[in-house]
């Protein structure tokens, strides 16, 4: 089953040619959870193929508008191309206010429902969950109320193999051994269990976003070991109190929370305005964690 990682938006609040503000979408098997939605998101998930109605929920880390404003015009564009599922969406209290505004004053009658988590952005707690993944909250420290979002994918069941399969099971005891059920001895056949004929279980995948925040080392504990982990670098080390003062982080200060939270890979993103090339960012972050990346538009990552 897929779990991968589509960036559709890599700057900060200030806009730039070419980049586009924070927004991303995680797609587990067939099902889509857009994270962020800055200004045009829409056209960039037109641009890169993104499937409005294939979203099961839309999560908002803060009411600053680099990260919501897009998601209005993304409802409405939904509304008109026939979406009748409810839309779960989770973010910090008064996001519901300022959409259900927007709808009453726009005269806007969504033929679908929104339903609303608000989320205490100074806890760790489980803020959403489905068949196939559960999604916890993570406590930024930003100038307003923020939260990151801990993506898990729930444990799936072993996949058969086939050369412990013997022959002449029917398709109806190939299902039950597919669902993880062993098979009763009957008169033609002995007993088979489960666990004779499957491999080990997939291990179940984990996507850590963090969104505007100081750099902030107690984080680290809740993510150790995360395959995924993007983390803010909206300043070089250079502007370290710059970005203390507006509650970012550097760089560097990214690569570093990677490391103490043994993540397998890193994203850079939130990009301030003042750089236009991104390379310098890249070489700092990778004097601590030499893989770090840069969630540049387009970027597909896949676990």
């Amino acid at each position: 089953m897929t779990f991968e990682l589509k960036i559709l938006g890599s700057a900060s609040a200030t806009p730039v040619a070419g980049r586009h503000p924070t927004a991303q979408v995680l797609t587990v098997g067939a099902a889509s959870y857009l994270i962020d939605c800055g200004e045009g998101t829409q056209w960039q998930m037109l641009e890169h193929r993104v499937r409005p109605h294939h979203l099961r929920a839309v999560f908002v880390s803060h009411l600053h508008g680099d990260h919501y404003f897009g998601l209005f015009g993304l409802l409405g564009t939904m509304h008109l191309q026939g979406r009748t599922q409810p839309l779960r969406i989770v973010g910090p209290p008064g996001l519901d206010e300022v959409l259900i505004t927007q709808a009453r004053v726009s005269n806007m009658h969504l033929a679908f429902a929104m339903e609303f988590t608000p989320i205490d952005t100074e806890a760790h707690a489980v803020v959403y969950e489905d068949d196939v993944i559960s999604v916890a909250s993570l406590p930024m420290r930003h100038r307003i109320p923020c939260s990151g979002y801990l993506f898990s994918e729930k444990p799936r069941r072993a996949n058969l193999l086939k050369e412990k399969l013997p022959a002449g099971l029917r398709p109806e005891q190939l299902a039950r051994l597919a669902q993880g059920l062993d098979l009763e001895a009957d008169g033609t056949q002995p007993g088979l269990r489960h666990a004779d004929v499957a491999g080990p279980p997939p291990v179940p995948r984990r996507y850590a976003f963090f969104s505007d925040t100081l750099y902030t080392p107690a984080l680290a504990a809740l993510i150790q070991g995360v395959d995924l982990l993007y983390h803010e670098a909206t300043f070089l080390e250079d502007l370290r109190e710059r970005a203390a003062q507006t509650h970012h982080s550097t760089a560097r200060q990214a690569a570093q929370l990677a490391l103490d939270a043994q993540a397998k890979r890193l994203l850079l993103g939130h990009f301030s305005s003042r750089y236009k090339a991104l390379e310098p960012l890249l070489h700092e972050a990778r004097a601590v964690f030499p893989t770090a990346e840069l969630a540049t538009e387009g970027l597909l990552v896949s676990i």
